[in-house]
C-alpha cells in the first residue's frame, strides 16, 4: 500500500503470475534434463527410483494437497471477514509445511545413511547412472524444499498481518498471492512425485 492509501492490486496480481511462471520455466527445465538423462540410462534409474520410498513420497503428496486445501479455505474464510478462521487455516498449513519438511528430512536421512547420496563411494560403485539419478533427486527436491521454507515464511508473515488487522475483507491481495505461491509448490511436486517415486 503506498502512502496515500492507494493500492494496486491487479499490478501485485500479475507480479505474482509473472514470478509464478518463470519459477515453472525453471522446473520445466529440470523435468526436461531429467528425462534426457532417463532416456539415456533407463536401467540405473529404474533400479535408483526403486531405493526410494513410495510410502514418504504418497505422504508427502497427499500433506500438501491437504495443504493447498486450508490455504484456499483461508481466501474464502477471508472474503467472508472471518479473521478467526482464516487464521487458523494459515496455521494449519503452515503446521503441514513443516511436516513436509520433516517427512524430507527422514526421507533424505536414510538415502544419506546408505551412501546414495552424490559424490559418495557407494555412488561411484554403482555407475554414472545412479549418480546423475541422486544426483537429480537431491537437486530438484531440494530446491522444492528450498521453496517450502520460502512459502513457510510468506504465510506466517500472511498470518501475522490477518492478526494485525493489516489483510481484511477487503484487502486480502497479500493473501491472494502467498496462496497462488503456495498452490506453485503444490504442482511442483506433483510433477516430482511421479518422475522420482512412481515411473520405476
Amino acid at each position: 500500500m503506498h502512502a496515500n492509501g492507494h493500492r494496486d492490486d491487479t499490478a501485485s496480481k500479475i507480479g505474482m503470475w509473472l514470478f509464478i511462471f518463470t519459477e515453472m520455466l525453471l522446473f520445466a527445465g529440470l523435468f526436461i534434463v531429467y528425462s534426457v538423462y532417463r532416456y539415456r540410462n533407463p536401467v540405473a534409474f529404474h533400479l535408483a527410483a526403486e531405493e526410494l520410498s513410495t510410502f514418504f513420497g504418497t505422504l508427502n503428496t497427499v500433506i500438501l494437497l491437504i495443504s493447498s486445501m486450508t490455504v484456499a479455505m483461508s481466501l474464502t474464510a477471508i472474503r467472508k471477514g472471518d479473521n478467526k478462521h482464516t487464521m487458523l487455516l494459515l496455521g494449519i498449513t503452515i503446521l503441514l509445511a513443516l511436516a513436509f519438511l520433516v517427512n524430507k528430512y527422514f526421507e533424505w536421512g536414510a538415502k544419506i545413511e546408505h551412501g546414495l547420496v552424490p559424490g559418495s563411494e557407494t555412488l561411484k560403485e554403482l555407475g554414472h547412472g545412479d549418480t546423475l539419478f541422486f544426483g537429480l533427486y537431491f537437486f530438484m527436491t531440494g530446491l522444492h524444499a528450498f521453496h517450502i521454507i520460502i512459502g513457510i515464511i510468506i504465510l506466517s508473515v500472511v498470518l501475522h498481518f490477518v492478526r494485525k488487522g493489516r489483510i481484511t475483507s477487503d484487502n486480502f491481495v497479500f493473501l491472494e498471492n502467498g496462496g497462488l505461491y503456495w498452490h506453485l509448490v503444490d504442482v511442483i511436486w506433483i510433477f516430482l512425485f511421479p518422475l522420482f517415486y512412481l515411473i520405476t
